[in-house]
């Protein structure tokens, strides 16, 4: 039976094959169309696309609720209830999730929380640590296995560009001129997460055929990325040949795997079609 057993919100962007290997067990976000909400993770992400095409509305994302927590806190504790529940949760700055998992753990000494101060496969890549680390060190307590997801977040490091500013303002966050003015100067936001925030750091521009491997050569050497693996994250719609340009970029730069991280509906909702992020590890 496994001593700790991990729990991550769907926004974390793993797949349910991912999930059910380490028996990572997901707590649903939630993204709404006009008046119905829905989990997230329940439909394919392009539904956000359709939708905001057919309506002009963008849908509305929402963190998980404390009931949320406790359903799934307390079907753990039944099966197991041995266990100890280590939390690796959404960045907590930007979503109501973390304070409802607190809500959920009164009374329940058996769950822990760490905010990974990430999001989407950054979040993702902490808790894949994270299971295999259990895997390899099956005695770990709760003390050792969150100092060590607290290494592996020290060293992970993610930044993300959407394709055009479209959904950011739809969204409300940015204007329409400054949208208006991106689109014709193909001009994307650099958007970095540091300490829980998402961070306009930089405005690059060109086309995403030429700005992704150059984005991929520059972040790995700037943030001294470990060569062993490279997580690629893409939004629906993401062009093959871009695909195929951030592979051959990440290979040439000596990363040894690449996997890339589809993104879910909360994260789509947020960063548009064809979105395209960078998530590695620094080196130890």
């Amino acid at each position: 039976m496994k001593k700790i057993i991990l729990v991550a919100e769907s926004g974390a962007d793993l797949t349910p094959e991912q999930a059910q290997r380490y028996h990572i067990q997901i707590v649903p976000m939630h993204v709404s169309f006009g008046s119905e909400t829905r989990d997230d993770g329940s439909f394919p992400p392009e539904e956000v696309c359709h939708y905001y095409e057919k309506t002009g509305t963008l849908p509305k994302t929402s963190g998980s609720v404390p009931e949320d927590f406790i359903r799934v806190f307390d079907d753990i504790h039944t099966r197991y209830p041995d266990a100890q529940i280590l939390y690796l949760a959404y960045s907590a700055v930007t979503t109501c999730s973390y304070q409802s998992a607190q809500i959920a753990a009164e009374g329940r000494d058996y769950v822990t929380s760490i905010d990974t101060k990430f999001v989407s496969a950054a979040q993702g890549v902490i808790v894949l640590k994270m299971a295999q680390l259990l895997e390899e060190h099956p005695d770990w307590d709760i003390s050792e296995a969150v100092s060590a997801a607290k290494e592996v977040m020290r060293r992970t490091r993610m930044a993300f560009i959407p394709n055009d500013m479209e959904y950011l303002r739809a969204g409300g966050r940015v204007s329409n001129a400054a949208a208006l003015c991106g689109k014709l100067l193909s001009i994307h936001p650099l958007i970095e997460i540091i300490d829980g925030y998402l961070t306009a750091t930089k405005k690059l521009r060109g086309k995403f055929l030429v700005l992704v491997p150059k984005l991929i050569a520059k972040y790995a050497e700037e943030n001294a990325l470990d060569r062993d693996e490279l997580w690629l994250i893409w939004g629906p719609g993401f062009p093959d040949e871009v695909r195929t340009a951030a592979e051959n970029a990440a290979f040439n730069c000596g990363f040894k795997k690449i996997s890339w991280v589809k993104t879910g509906g909360v994260i789509t909702t947020h960063g548009g079609k064809s979105a395209f992020g960078i998530v590695g590890l620094s080196e130890k």
